[in-house]
Formats: C-alpha cells, sequence, structure tokens
C-alpha cells in the first residue's frame, strides 16, 4: 500500500520544526526514524498533509547528563544509545530491554522520542520510562514544559503532547546506589511486541513494577517490600486491575499469569541488591 500525498519540511533547525507545527497544527507529524509512523501511512491509518522531519537537526543529536538523568533528544537513535559506554551502569534497566525492541535494522533507524510519541501499550521504551519515572520535554514555537512520563501516557497511543508540540527530549533518571532493576519480557518471537513485559525498580524504601501489553498505557505501581503469599496475592490484584483482554496472540487468563510469575521474577531478581547479593542482569524470555 502507498501513503495519501502530503507535503514535507526538513527542518534545519528546532524553529523551522516549531513554525512547521504551528503553521499546519493537527495536520503535521513529526518523523524522525518513521518506523512506527511510515507503516501507518502506507497502510493509511493516518493520514497527515505535512510530514516535519527533524533528523538534521544538530541540537537533538546527542544524549547528556542533567542534573542526575540521562537526557535523550529526539534525534537519538535506538542503535546509538544501545552502544552508549557505561550504559549498563547508568541504565541498566534500560539497557536490558533495548536489546528486545524491533531487530537490529529497527533499531538503526528508530528513535526512542518516536518510540514515546508512538505510545503503543506493548513498547519496551515507554514502559522503562514509567518504571523509572522519567519525564517527557515537549516543546512548542511559544513554550516548554515537562510532564512525568506516568502522566504523558493516557490511552491506546494517545499521549498528553498538543497539535503544535514536539517531544525534544525524554529523561531516564540514573542509577540510585542501593537499587535493583530487572526487566523480562515474553512475545511470539524476538523483535515482536511484548506480549506481556515487566520492569522492576527495588530500593530500600518500596519496591516498583510496571507492566506493558496489558492495560492500554504502561502502568506502574508501588508495593512495600513484600514476599511469600503477600507478594502472591498483591500481584494478583495488580494483574486484575489492569483489565487485560483477549486477542489474537494471548487471552486475558495467560496474560494475568504472565504478570503475576514474571512480575515475582522481576522484583525478586532487582531486590537481591538491597539484601547485598548479586543483581544479575534479567534475561528477557519469550513464549
Amino acid at each position: 500500500m502507498k501513503p495519501a500525498s502530503f507535503g514535507y519540511v526538513r527542518a534545519e533547525s528546532l524553529e523551522e520544526a516549531l513554525d512547521a507545527l504551528r503553521q499546519h497544527g493537527p495536520e503535521a507529524r513529526i518523523i524522525a526514524g518513521g518506523q512506527s509512523l511510515m507503516p501507518m501511512l502506507n497502510m493509511r491509518l493516518t493520514k497527515p498533509a505535512m510530514l516535519v522531519d527533524v533528523m538534521r537537526i544538530a541540537a537533538l543529536k546527542e544524549p547528556h547528563v542533567e542534573k542526575g538523568a540521562l537526557v535523550v533528544p529526539a534525534g537519538v537513535r535506538q542503535a546509538i544509545l544501545l552502544e552508549r559506554p557505561k550504559l549498563a551502569d547508568d541504565l541498566p534497566l534500560l539497557a536490558s530491554a533495548l536489546p528486545w525492541v524491533g531487530h537490529i535494522q529497527t533499531r538503526a533507524r528508530g528513535t526512542l522520542c518516536g518510540s514515546v510519541a508512538h505510545a503503543d501499550p506493548s513498547a519496551e521504551i515507554p514502559l522503562c520510562l514509567v518504571a523509572l519515572e522519567g519525564e517527557v520535554r515537549l516543546r512548542a514555537r511559544r513554550k516548554a514544559r515537562r510532564i512525568t512520563a506516568e502522566a504523558f501516557f493516557t490511552g491506546m497511543m494517545v499521549t498528553e503532547k498538543a497539535d503544535d508540540e514536539m517531544i525534544e527530549a525524554i529523561a531516564y533518571p540514573l542509577r540510585r546506589r542501593g537499587t535493583g532493576y530487572s526487566f523480562a519480557e515474553v512475545g511470539r518471537r524476538h523483535g515482536d511486541f511484548a506480549i506481556v513485559a515487566c520492569a522492576a525498580v527495588v530500593d530500600s524504601a518500596r519496591m516498583r513494577l510496571a507492566i506493558g501489553g496489558v492495560a492500554d498505557r504502561p502502568t506502574a505501581r508501588d508495593f512495600p517490600h513484600l514476599d511469600g503469599s503477600a507478594l502472591d496475592d498483591a500481584l494478583n490484584a495488580f494483574a486484575w486491575d489492569l483489565g487485560a483482554g483477549d486477542d489474537l496472540h494471548a487471552t486475558a487468563r495467560y496474560r494475568r499469569d504472565l504478570v503475576r510469575s514474571l512480575g515475582r521474577r522481576v522484583l525478586e531478581d532487582a531486590a537481591k541488591v538491597t539484601k547485598g547479593e548479586t543483581n544479575r542482569e534479567a534475561a528477557p524470555c519469550r513464549s
């Protein structure tokens, strides 16, 4: 299939891109890697009048550390961040999840901000942003604002971004001393969107579990330190609250079972750091 006709702006500066968004409003779409947008265009699931290409904007190319967080601008490709030295030390959760985002070919083109903008509830990059309590940095021509990841995602591929705004960057809080992190997912094949993905962050005060692939957005819940039947009960309640449904890939019951089993696995793995044990990198699994 071929997309409907559209205009195209190859922005050379952030100001040029924002001017195009202000001019065309809801008829404009930002394009960077295009790994989510292009298939939607080809299938005519979206028909923008104008595409605004931001991949030539130098200011959006370099990730950097700022106030305890890694700031990832809109032009940073997934493969580039995955090759970042010490990524596993600075952001072990994201380092564990990124190899399971699509395939080598798509990671070479796709951007992290593009995945967040697409807001697929099964995607690993938004899930890690929610688990780590990161933020999304939005910019329009006349204003900039920051919003927490949990507030940014509002439904199935729906976000708080306004029509004249673009995601300028996302920010992942860096690893904290004494905090454990773990990630695991189950999918039909490596590179497919996860049937269920789990990301855990555990410190001395709480256990935090974020789930993707079940609700209409990545969803996190905080627990006190639990084990045994108390943890089973908490995970069971969380699994039911997510409102799983049946589809071609899995039943609601299977998804709830995965929330309970994978959720326990990643929480226990992440908790080893707070108990003084070595935190192994959780190897994501597949069915």
